[in-house]
């Protein structure tokens, strides 16, 4: 049976992670159980807390919501960061929830834009 609501979380709140997460708290078919990044003070931890969504500086915080997650949207471009989400999800033997790949964020954005958008990834190491 298709979701009328999707709960998803969010890897990455800087430059790339912002703009989707603006387009995810706006819509109303999606409800947004959480947002992580190293960063307490990068801006989409800021557009998260100002919408009461939970933040943490910890992205296994969100994957251990476990299948109360639709998707986990994987934004930091870390090679590191998909693997431990995963094994988590291996691990716990969530068949469930969806880890999304930036790349799939990027042709959504470019999708709603009518253009490519380019993805920024600073050199932060998870």
């Amino acid at each position: 049976m298709p979701n009328s609501t999707f709960c998803v979380a969010v890897i990455g709140a800087g430059e790339t992670g912002t703009p989707l997460l603006q387009q995810l708290l706006s819509a109303p078919f999606v409800r947004v159980l959480g947002v992580a990044d190293l960063d307490p003070d990068a801006p989409g931890m800021m557009l998260a807390r100002d919408h009461g969504v939970p933040t943490t500086t910890d992205f296994m915080d969100l994957a251990r919501m476990g299948e109360d997650l639709d998707v986990l949207i994987d934004v930091t471009g870390v090679a590191k960061v998909r693997e431990a989400l995963r094994q988590h999800m291996q691990d716990t033997g969530n068949h469930r929830t969806i880890i999304m790949h930036e790349v799939i964020v990027q042709l959504m954005l470019s999708l709603s834009k009518g253009e490519l958008v380019r993805l920024k990834h600073g050199d932060v190491e998870y």
